[in-house]
């Protein structure tokens, strides 16, 4: 980590192998790996490569804007992206950049057609079905005429017919299986009017790993990727076989003695009970760490060290056994302290957040890359 005061390590030979383990688990389906939100915050320009040394055959991203980063750094395999605002120029562009696009209504359908014969051309689409979570996606009233208007339309090949699952990182729940037979009535239809997509797909992470009867002809991955788990009623990664991508360290600011009755940090929500020794850690919530976090912990020299305090823009303080060499390397996620998604318990959220949330400022540092 050299001189830095905080890196984010990112294993790229975690994140190929956690693709291949997702594969092998969605059997025949194709892979989509998601690698939206600077793929989930581990650097889409050394992640995507590396997928596709991997022999990932599709990225997804959600925004036009990450489709066209893509592409602008070489890479010329299947891409979707499939969210934009109407009127949003870089939709031409996607088209132009021979980009899949996921569309949810006639307005959205007909900009993309719009754009495609502007091009002199034809667009392939993805039409996304609301199944369940009441986000995008098109509801069951106007499943026959968006398929409709998508098959008649001379510049669109309807290629793809996808949603998204709500709750399948619970499996108690019977969200999914409701999810799933909606979605069948939605490719029944497309069906009974002559379209025959390629492209079906409806699980995620969570649907890959505990629901097979989701997988389709397609599966797509976000956050099981890196390693981390869809929700905490899958359990831990490990045992899905998969290696948590990142690691953040960080080296002690400064470490003093502060006597008994001393606050630290604002409200003072933290009071020393005894003189104690503490540490300054130089990372705060603007680079990542959850100032909403409560009984979360780092490892100080091998040793764990809670955090005491409120957690600040720039720094947090943590509590120490005794005085070690400011410099001292500290293990802020990782094997020995909290991974990403009980950082997110102890502040009341999930993983993909804390992941997606480490900031610009922490170097980025790749270690394997033996796929590329």
């Amino acid at each position: 980590m050299s001189w830095h005061r905080a890196a984010a390590i990112v294993d790229l030979d975690a994140i190929a192998a956690n693709a291949e383990v997702l594969d092998r688990v969605s059997g025949d389906a194709e892979l989509m790996a998601v690698v939206k939100a600077d793929a989930y915050g581990h650097g889409v320009a050394r992640v995507a490569p590396v997928l596709r040394a991997a022999g990932v055959p599709w990225l997804g991203v959600a925004l036009p804007s990450e489709a066209v980063e893509l592409r602008s750094a070489g890479d010329r395999g299947r891409i979707l992206t499939w969210l934009w605002v109407p009127g949003d120029p870089l939709v031409t562009a996607c088209i132009d950049l021979d980009v899949d696009l996921g569309v949810s209504t006639l307005e959205s359908l007909r900009q993309v057609s719009d754009a495609a014969r502007t091009r002199g051309g034809r667009a392939r689409v993805h039409l996304k079905i609301d199944t369940g979570l009441s986000r995008n996606g098109a509801l069951e009233h106007e499943w026959e005429e968006l398929v409709r208007a998508a098959l008649d339309d001379a510049h669109l090949d309807l290629v793809g017919v996808w949603s998204h699952l709500a709750r399948a990182d619970e499996p108690e729940v019977d969200t999914t299986a409701e999810q799933s037979a909606r979605f069948a009535r939605a490719l029944d239809v497309v069906h009974s009017l002559g379209g025959a997509p390629a492209h079906v797909h409806l699980a995620n992470s969570a649907g890959i790993l505990a629901h097979p009867d989701t997988h389709h002809t397609m599966v797509r991955t976000g956050i099981g990727l890196y390693g981390v788990t869809p929700g905490p009623g899958l359990g831990d990664p490990k045992a899905h076989g998969l290696r948590p991508a990142m690691e953040i360290r960080a080296r002690l600011a400064l470490v003093k003695r502060i006597p008994a009755g001393a606050g630290v940090g604002y409200g003072h929500t933290w009071v020393a009970e005894r003189d104690t020794v503490v540490g300054l850690v130089p990372l705060g919530y603007s680079d990542g760490i959850p100032r909403a976090s409560t009984g979360g912990y780092v490892s100080v020299a091998g040793r764990r060290a809670p955090v005491v305090g409120r957690v600040a823009m720039d720094q947090f303080v943590v509590h120490l056994d005794d005085v070690v060499p400011v410099g001292t390397e500290v293990e802020v996620l990782g094997p020995n302290a909290l991974d990403a998604e009980e950082w997110g318990a102890s502040a009341g959220t999930i993983g993909y957040e804390v992941v997606t949330r480490i900031g610009s400022r922490l170097t980025r540092n790749y270690r394997g890359d033996t796929w590329t």
